[in-house]
């Protein structure tokens, strides 16, 4: 009796133990690394006021996919997890659950940002953002109080509104970087591995878009790369008139050229409205909030004076289908927690930064950082056409390897630009037959 007694001790201890382990919690697979402080933060505060467990993983910078399928296959998968647009709903189908009626599709302002097929719905934007090349309007005001400055045509940044202006200030700044106080016109281009994300995707962006306007589509199967001398244009102008010689850029961080931009070392530097903690948290920072601006991305296309900043979104969040239910309907509260308690939007706007689409959100409780009210000035403006991020239709991740690594061997070792544009083509056709 007595064994039998300590064998049901023991077995009691294990099921509570066991059931203590599958208690329902929120697993969040992020991958945005620079936010990775803030995200443990929200979650820790989640779990605070709600009681239900949560945890965050952040995925190296340019690892997601890999790290997203190494995760999917353990015994604890990620509860919540972001899709890329189309191509990673189609790559991720099988482990999505159907969104469209939840409270979170229900608050969407504009349901049309959602990503679904078959009348279901499995990923939801979470958050708008905008890219384009940021300034400090202080180098800028002291650039044209130069005597000696060759661009007399324009007085201020405002008058930059074309890729002639914008080469003809940012190479008469590269050349007057020593009586400016700086030691170049931009910031670092950065191409060590897993950095190079703002050219081989958003700079990328820009030609295909393009593309897409004329030919009238949504996608591709095969590219002309009919703006390529435009991305050329852009490319250029960023290597050659830098901190960093062009021959140096493969050892360079998106870190380091945040760091080059907030120490007042250059004058531009190409990044989004999600770069505004890591120039403001810079030890050392010296810009001043009311000196950090937006510019497009000007590439000498026809009546680019009318062009706005890049517009969109890749923050699309998706539900584990292949979690328990409890898991499901935790990550669901964490959700609506987040987007509609007066602690999580709070969080969402001010720690993460988000600028949400939901319905949820008051104007008064949006972010009001410097680069989210720049975003907000262009959307204002009557006439200006924003771009729409097309990289979201981009074949795959191998892709982006192989244009990132095509244009760091322009930049590097002399190869020719005809190489670097093959290599698009090619890259794309391949992928994209790949991924059918």
């Amino acid at each position: 009796m007595k064994k039998f007694c300590g064998l049901m001790s023991i077995a009691i201890i294990l099921f509570a133990s066991c059931a203590k382990d599958t208690k329902p919690g929120v697993y969040f697979l992020n991958f945005k690394p620079e936010v990775d402080k803030q995200w443990t933060d929200v979650a820790a505060q989640f779990t605070k006021e709600t009681g239900i467990p949560m945890k965050v993983v952040t995925a190296a910078s340019g690892t997601y996919e890999q790290t997203l399928r190494a995760e999917m296959t353990k015994s604890k998968p990620p509860t919540l997890f972001n899709l890329n647009g189309p191509i990673g709903m189609h790559t991720w189908r099988d482990y999505t659950a159907d969104l469209k009626n939840s409270r979170i599709y229900e608050w969407l302002g504009d349901k049309g940002l959602a990503i679904g097929e078959d009348g279901n719905i499995y990923g939801i934007p979470y958050a708008i953002e905008s890219y384009g090349i940021i300034y400090n309007d202080a180098i800028l005001r002291k650039y044209f109080a130069l005597p000696s400055r060759k661009v007399k045509d324009i007085s201020d940044a405002g008058g930059i509104n074309n890729f002639a202006r914008l080469r003809a200030v940012a190479e008469d700044i590269q050349a007057q970087a020593t009586a400016l106080g700086i030691s170049g016109a931009f910031a670092s281009t950065s191409f060590s591995p897993g950095e190079d994300w703002r050219w081989n995707t958003h700079l990328a962006n820009m030609p295909i878009y393009f593309e897409y306007r004329d030919k009238g589509v949504n996608d591709l199967t095969t590219i002309d790369l009919t703006y390529s001398e435009n991305l050329k244009n852009i490319f250029d102008l960023y290597i050659n008139n830098s901190i960093t010689d062009r021959k140096m850029v493969g050892s360079k961080t998106v870190g380091d050229s945040m760091t080059e931009f907030a120490l007042g070392k250059v004058a531009f530097i190409q990044n989004g409205t999600w770069a505004w903690t890591q120039i403001a948290d810079e030890q050392g920072n010296v810009v001043d909030p009311q000196d950090i601006k937006f510019l497009p991305i000007y590439t000498g296309v026809i009546g680019e004076e009318t062009q706005g900043l890049c517009v969109g979104t890749e923050n699309f969040i998706a539900v584990n289908s292949r979690v328990s239910q409890e898991n499901q309907d935790a990550s669901f509260q964490f959700l609506e927690w987040l987007f509609n308690t007066d602690t999580g939007k709070k969080l969402a706007s001010d720690s993460l930064g988000l600028i949400t689409p939901f319905t949820t959100f008051s104007e008064e409780e949006r972010p009001s950082d410097p680069l989210i009210k720049e975003m907000y000035r262009y959307l204002g403006e009557q006439g200006i056409n924003s771009v729409p991020w097309v990289f979201t239709t981009f074949p795959s991740q191998e892709f982006k390897n192989e244009l990132g690594a095509a244009l760091n061997a322009y930049a590097v070792e002399n190869q020719n630009w005809d190489y670097v544009k093959n290599t698009f083509i090619n890259s794309w056709a391949a992928e994209k037959k790949a991924n059918q």
